[in-house]
């Protein structure tokens, strides 16, 4: 993953922020840069990123702050932050709050690259491991249905349709795959989404037509209770990535529909 990974580096410091860039990019990494937390919030909301680095001491936003909405937002996204002044208390509250690591300034190039490629090893180690288990998991089944005679009443056929069954969830021309956790519409293949967002997606998928209120797709798209306020706002940011993957034009939404108050629908037909 190291090779393709795309990393959001946050400073407000130029000089620093362009060093750290430079660091990674030559370590094979495809970067881009913000000078300030809202920049880092906006360039999140417009694509997908596979790690954030950032200061934790900006004017307009600080990284605590930022770090607090990335994890609330997209919760499987590694944030390292570092500064230049170490405080215990800060170190400890990066980490409850989400950080995977926190880092002292002067930063030292092979450690941003070790760490980097530590991170992104895991998340694809973590991919892999779900990747397999659900393999085992599948052949558990099969091997359960062998003992009990029933493979043997189940055609091929049968047994491949039954397993795309449960890989794919299809509504009018929107496919989910539940595997690959990628979406198309018709002809239009793997569309990206943030994790998360894909999340919220299959939540509203398996509703439709019905409207999900707030609360309801904060809960089963990201397991936790908020409350109406706090939920209508987290719903929002990542409705906006769903709009933005599949909708034609995403000022006149017709897959995603917004009940005003309520919560959101999906419409397909």
């Amino acid at each position: 993953m190291s090779s393709a990974a795309h990393i959001l580096v946050v400073d407000d410091e130029a000089n620093l922020r362009r060093t750290v860039a430079r660091v990674l990019q030559r370590a094979g990494f495809e970067v881009t840069t913000a000078s300030s937390g809202s920049e880092g919030m906006a360039l999140l909301a417009a694509q997908p990123f596979h790690l954030v680095y950032m200061d934790i001491r900006m004017p307009d936003m600080n990284g605590l702050e930022a770090l607090k909405s990335i994890h609330a937002m997209y919760p499987q996204l590694p944030v390292i932050l570092f500064t230049g002044q170490p405080d215990l208390n800060s170190a400890v509250s990066a980490l409850r709050h989400g950080a995977m690591d926190y880092l002292q300034k002067p930063l030292k190039p092979e450690l941003l690259i070790e760490r980097a490629r530590t991170v992104l090893g895991k998340l694809e180690l973590d991919r892999r491991r779900r990747e397999i288990q659900s393999q085992i998991e599948s052949l558990q089944l099969e091997l359960k249905n062998l003992e009990s005679g029933q493979e043997m009443e189940q055609p091929v056929a049968s047994r491949a349709t039954a397993d795309a069954e449960s890989r794919y969830l299809k509504r009018g021309s929107l496919t989910l795959d539940l595997h690959t956790r990628r979406v198309s519409i018709g002809s239009k293949q793997s569309i990206f989404l943030p994790p998360t967002s894909f999340d919220y997606l299959l939540v509203l998928a398996r509703h439709a037509p019905s409207v999900v209120d707030y609360q309801t797709l904060v809960a089963e798209a990201q397991g936790f209770q908020a409350s109406g306020r706090e939920a209508q706002e987290l719903v929002k940011w990542h409705i906006h990535h769903i709009r933005q993957a599949i909708e034609p034009d995403i000022s006149q939404p017709t897959f995603v529909i917004n009940v005003r108050g309520s919560g959101y629908r999906l419409v397909t037909d």
